[in-house]
């Protein structure tokens, strides 16, 4: 796990509500979801509950599972309503079966192995009724890796506790092992005369996918393809992938 989602986490809260639109993803999932009358949901990588108030305000039987403790501690706090699991994606289990699955924030590009991915949706299958629907994004790898540019500066702002907060991220490929690349962030608080002053860094190894080998992984999970749909986030091409279950994992 990185150190963005525990020693950092408090900062993660306040910066991604800059780089996120929350309000748009709440949105997009939840028209998604309704599109197969799905009210009951497990948010996987749910965070620091961003999407928790929004799903619970408007009627649905809402859960979220993160592996970090730090997150979810901010998440309880904000949304003492909701439920919040501690968990591993690719391998955890539910008390009870639930109509709906999302995974949100790009969090499928920790799966870095073919065996992460397929334990994922071993453990999704397990946890869904039949028919249940898992909605998911990933980054675009046709689309991001070309882009990438070795040594390149991206900067996103924010602020966090009335600070000017300046994130610097580094990409660079990593030919090792699928379509992963590794992210280097650095992140500064601008000072009162101006200069930057580092306050924290940060280090992911994040992979990609193709549409046609998520496709594969589906179909070998027991999943059929409902909807494949382009959508650009604030720093990566993205595809969301709509699935249904129809059988029980067979691998």
């Amino acid at each position: 796990m990185t150190n963005l989602y525990t020693g950092l986490s408090e900062m993660y809260e306040e910066t991604y509500k800059a780089f996120i639109n929350y309000p748009e993803e709440y949105d997009f999932y939840s028209k998604n979801l309704l599109k197969f009358n799905c009210r009951s949901v497990l948010e996987i990588g749910c965070g620091t509950g961003n999407l928790a108030g929004r799903f619970s305000e408007n009627d649905f039987n809402y859960s979220g599972m993160d592996l970090s403790e730090d997150m979810l501690t901010i998440a309880r706090k904000n949304h003492p309503s909701c439920t919040f699991i501690v968990g591993d994606m690719r391998s955890f289990k539910l008390p009870a079966k639930i109509e709906s699955v999302i995974i949100t924030g790009r969090t499928t590009s920790y799966l870095i192995t073919n065996k992460d991915v397929d334990d994922t949706f071993k453990s999704i299958n397990n946890s869904l009724k039949d028919q249940g629907i898992l909605c998911f994004d990933c980054i675009d790898a046709n689309k991001f890796i070309p882009q990438i540019n070795p040594g390149e500066n991206i900067i996103h702002h924010a602020t966090f506790k009335g600070k000017d907060i300046q994130r610097h991220s580094f990409w660079k490929i990593n030919y090792q092992q699928s379509w992963t690349f590794d992210w280097y962030s650095i992140f500064y608080e601008t000072a009162t005369d101006g200069t930057l002053v580092k306050i924290a860094e940060d280090h992911s190894t994040i992979r990609t996918f193709s549409k046609d080998e998520m496709v594969l992984f589906l179909t070998l999970a027991g999943f059929e393809i409902q909807q494949i749909i382009p959508r650009p986030s604030y720093a990566f091409d993205t595809f969301v992938i709509v699935a249904r279950k129809t059988k029980d994992y067979n691998i």
